[in-house]
């Protein structure tokens, strides 16, 4: 009982925008969404560039609905990329956490090849603006649009009355544009 008759839509998501909600009609398969079986499917869109997303689920009706999904492999004609997506879980409204549809993010970081250099230049920046939430320092946020201070002080007290001078003397300034 791991296969649905539920009709199944699925959404994918790219760096360029994402495919809307498609049914996933044709299957390679005389029957699809079997226990066990692979399913292929056709699905027209225009390129998303490097996907990182999905959403997927059934529509609940029918007997026997509930679905055990184990991954969706998505293959990019355009890049000739493999894009996994593991789940691994009911998609069943009586099973598991009673879900039946999913989001899933791409398991292999290496086919968003931005990834990597964000991941590097979110740490290097980590590295050099760290010191400023360290014990003691408080934080003051400048407001361009009240010309005011919004302060954080070191015991996690918040101060958003605006003042528009710095009481606290030598402190650490970043600015909040609103």
């Amino acid at each position: 009982n791991a296969g649905t008759e539920a009709d199944v839509y699925i959404s994918v998501y790219g760096e360029r925008g994402d495919t809307g909600s498609r049914q996933l009609l044709r299957s390679q398969k005389p029957k699809k969404f079997l226990k066990g079986q692979t399913d292929v499917f056709a699905v027209e869109a225009v390129h998303l560039g490097h996907l990182y997303k999905i959403v997927i689920g059934h529509n609940g009706l029918g007997p026997g609905n509930g679905w055990f999904l184990e991954k969706v492999v998505i293959k990019d004609p355009v890049t000739d990329l493999d894009y996994t997506f593991i789940c691994h879980r009911w998609l069943d409204q009586g099973q598991d956490d009673g879900n039946i549809a999913r989001e899933l993010t791409v398991t292999d970081a290496s086919t968003f090849p931005g990834r990597q250099e964000l991941e590097l230049k979110r740490e290097e920046t980590w590295a050099a603006e760290k010191w400023k939430f360290q014990e003691g320092n408080t934080l003051q946020f400048y407001n361009r649009l009240t010309h005011g201070f919004i302060c954080l002080g070191p015991d996690s007290r918040v101060d958003a009355l605006g003042d528009k001078k710095n009481k606290y003397g030598k402190v650490y300034f970043m600015w909040m544009y609103t």
